[in-house]
């Protein structure tokens, strides 16, 4: 942990203005979370800041209280523009946002690609102070002068890690190579943060306040974590169906790597009288909000998901997650699991492996230092 990094036990000693403190509490906040005691203050003095926290430990209310204590309500230009790799994740954030600033009489704009560009374009024009967005539809603004950084204060990069990397790499580059001012202060939140995404931070931002934990500090407390080994790939089925008819499930969340697999482990569930729904990042976003409601609202009690939910979607009630199959990159395994046992409740995760994935199995265990036994015969005690 970096020696600047002070702790604060309560939102009052933060010296954070009176309006935003009230929004926090009437949020329901009462006190800081472990990423919130250390990330508020650095963000609100005007520090870069480059923070790990899983998802569920209240890392967007950290950085939505550090970045609104930095703005002029006054001001009506662009002051704060947080960043994120999906629509979902985008809303939710702006959910925070918005229930935190209630006080502050201030303007903000999600801009997710979700509404027609000239709608958004129009609203920057009359003024945004506030603009939550992936980066596609972030960069397409910037680039028709839509979206002004000069008065900008605050750039907030949210799951970083999949920001920097892989298919946003390209479109992240471009907003960065378009500039902010000198004056503007970069914060990076993730779950995870691979060295090459600490690499390309650390190239960004200026002398950054680092809130890092090493692998096996990232929390996978309070979730109890088991396998079961399954010779072959095409008995992992039967062996699901087994668990469901074992386990009182309240809510819980299974995962496949690719869209085909998540479409047909649903069907065959469905088929076989299991109430189900299915979601994927090539899913229209309506219907996926549809699903992502119908499961919070309890009406669906299983979800079959891509990585696209693992990622910063917050469903506070699930009790269980299962790994159909294994996360192609490990990193992912901790976004997964860290859906279950959210702010400090108890949950649990069942992995579905091959004796091949089995090897993997061990790999991450070693990596977070964490333990994953063999599911018990008696699995109706473990829920």
């Amino acid at each position: 942990m970096d020696p600047k990094v002070t702790i604060f036990n309560n939102f009052e000693e933060m010296q954070i203005p009176e309006d935003i403190l009230r929004g926090i509490f009437a949020f329901g906040f009462e006190k800081p979370s472990e990423i919130q005691k250390r990330a508020i203050v650095p963000i609100k003095n005007g520090n870069d800041v480059i923070a790990q926290a899983q998802s569920g430990t209240g890392k967007t209310g950290a950085f939505s209280i550090g970045a609104l204590s930095r703005m002029d309500p006054s001001n009506p230009n662009t002051q704060i523009l947080v960043l994120a790799p999906t629509r979902e994740l985008a809303q939710q954030i702006e959910t925070v946002m918005k229930s935190i600033s209630s006080h502050m009489k201030v303007t903000i704009l999600m801009a997710t690609g979700g509404a027609p560009v000239h709608i958004e374009m129009s609203a920057l024009q009359r003024g945004v102070q506030i603009v939550i967005g992936t980066p596609g539809r972030i960069f397409d603004l910037m680039e028709r002068g839509g979206l002004k950084r000069d008065h900008m204060k605050v750039l907030i990069m949210d799951e970083a890690d999949q920001l920097l990397e892989g298919r946003f790499r390209d479109q992240m580059d471009c907003i960065l190579h378009m500039g902010f001012p000198d004056s503007t202060k970069v914060g990076l939140f993730s779950a995870t943060m691979p060295p090459e995404v600490v690499e390309v931070a650390e190239r960004m931002l200026k002398d950054p306040v680092r809130i890092l934990l090493p692998p096996e500090k990232v929390t996978l407390e309070g979730i109890r974590q088991f396998y079961v080994e399954i010779e072959r790939e095409e008995w992992k089925f039967d062996c699901l169906c087994d668990l469901y008819q074992h386990i009182n499930i309240n809510q819980a969340i299974i995962y496949c790597n690719q869209r085909m697999k998540v479409e047909w482990l649903a069907k065959r569930l469905q088929e076989n009288n299991f109430e189900v729904s299915y979601i994927h990042g090539d899913m229209d976003p309506k219907e996926r909000r549809a699903c992502i409601e119908a499961f919070r609202s309890g009406s669906v009690r299983v979800l079959v998901s891509s990585d696209l939910l693992a990622r910063g979607i917050d469903i506070q009630q699930v009790s269980l997650v299962i790994n159909f199959e294994l996360p192609v990159q490990r990193e992912n395994y901790i976004h997964r699991i860290g859906r279950s046992g959210r702010f400090g409740r108890k949950g649990v995760a069942i992995n579905l492996v091959t004796p091949q994935e089995l090897r993997d199995l061990k790999d991450i265990e070693k990596y977070y230092s964490t333990e994953i036994v063999t599911l018990p015969n008696n699995i109706s005690s473990i829920m």
